[in-house]
Order: C-alpha cells, then sequence, then structure tokens
C-alpha cells in the first residue's frame, strides 16, 4: 500500500497559464529510496511542497497512508514525514546548532538523557560538534545543510524528504550522507530525495522518477 499517493495532481502558481504540475498521478512507498529527477521548472520542488502540505493542488488529491492529506494538521504531517528545504537558511531557527538538533525530540516529549544521547550521536555523525554552541545561520551553506538534515532525522520520522540534499557538500560529506540516509532506509524509513546530482542518485537510488514540463515520464528501477 502507497504511503504517499497523488491523484490527478495540478498546480498553477498565480498569474503563469502554463501549471507547473499537470495531473500528476503516482504514488511513492517507504521502501528503499526514491529519487526525484529532472531539468529545472519541471516541478520537482513543487511536488514535494504539496506532498507536505506546505502548497494546495489546485485540482485532484493527495493522500497520506490512505487517508486524504487535508485530514491531517500541519503539525501531523511534521511528524509522519520529514523535509528538507532546498535553502536550510529557512528552516533553522534556533540560537545554537545543538538546540536545533533537539528541538523536535523535546517537542516529541523525549526524555532530556535521550535527548543529549541522539543530539550527541548526530553532531558527531555530521561533524558538527565544534559548531555545536554556534548560532545556525552564521554557518556556511554546506555546513547549514548538515544541520537541516541532522534535525530532520533525528525525528525519526516514517518517511523523508530532502531537496537537493548534496549541493554545499564536498565528496567526502556526501559518502557520509549516503551511508546514513541507507541506514535510515533499513530501519523502516521512506526516503525521496530531488537532486541533480546524478552520480549521487546513481549510487543510492533503488528508483528513479524522471519529471518534464510538469509530468512524470519515466519511471526506472
Amino acid at each position: 500500500m502507497a504511503f504517499i499517493e497523488l491523484k490527478q495532481v495540478s498546480f498553477f502558481y498565480p498569474g503563469k497559464k502554463e501549471p507547473v504540475l499537470n495531473s500528476v498521478s503516482h504514488s511513492f512507498d517507504k521502501d528503499g529510496i526514491t529519487a526525484v529527477v529532472g531539468p529545472n521548472g519541471s516541478g520537482k520542488t513543487t511536488l514535494t511542497k504539496i506532498m507536505v502540505g506546505i502548497a494546495q493542488p489546485n485540482s485532484g488529491e493527495v493522500f497520506l497512508d490512505s487517508l486524504p492529506l487535508k485530514k491531517y494538521s500541519l503539525a501531523e504531517i511534521g511528524r509522519r514525514i520529514g523535509y528538507v528545504f532546498q535553502n536550510p537558511s529557512h528552516q533553522l531557527f534556533c540560537t545554537t546548532v545543538e538546540e536545533e538538533i533537539g528541538f523536535g525530540l523535546k517537542h516529541l516529549g523525549k526524555e532530556p538523557e535521550a535527548v543529549k544521547k541522539k543530539v550527541e550521536f548526530y553532531l558527531d555523525y555530521f561533524e558538527l560538534s565544534v559548531y555545536k554552541n554556534v548560532f545556525p545561520l552564521r554557518l556556511s551553506y554546506g555546513e547549514k545543510q548538515r544541520v537541516a538534515i541532522a534535525a530532520v532525522l533525528a525525528n525519526s520520522p516514517d518517511f523523508c524528504i530532502l531537496d537537493e540534499p548534496t549541493v554545499g557538500l564536498d565528496v567526502y560529506r556526501k559518502r557520509l550522507l549516503e551511508n546514513y540516509l541507507k541506514k535510515v532506509v533499513r530501519l523502516s524509513s521512506g526516503l525521496l530525495i530531488v537532486s541533480h546530482d546524478h552520480n549521487f542518485v546513481k549510487r543510492i537510488a533503488d528508483r528513479v522518477v524522471r519529471m518534464e514540463n510538469g509530468q512524470v515520464q519515466e519511471v526506472s528501477g
């Protein structure tokens, strides 16, 4: 059974004649890693924003675990689906890196010792320990990206969507991310990656969805 399903979803930006998404029907399961690829303007990021309720389709419907997405609050969707924006600065708001990674865990009511242990793990894994007391928005783009990814993964959502997660990461850190994402999937969390990084996609994706002109053109894998 599909975890996320889109049925005849279309989306127009105000004042635009052509739809960004044009009657898209596709389903995403929680098994493995799916990559969504395609040229700029093909609708990839808009598709993911609709999948998590940030944007609303002009027509069609989205389902989460067989229920219409509109039945869920944004907070409920956020507990089920982790989302990393293309620009990490848009989701960093805490005063320190340490607080940023632990924020969601505290909000979920986790015990302080459990939060501390998990935060320390992610600080170490993504090589962020030296920045734990730094204001996140003062970091470089690649460092912000690592903080945003760590903060989302720390909450152990059922499904993760990462929009261009390798931008700003060097080869070594791409490999670290790749290895960790594979671990995440083995723990039964589905994963969707929007990416122009063809080498990264080739190494990590179990299936590839190619979009063009607001439609799913091809699915492989």
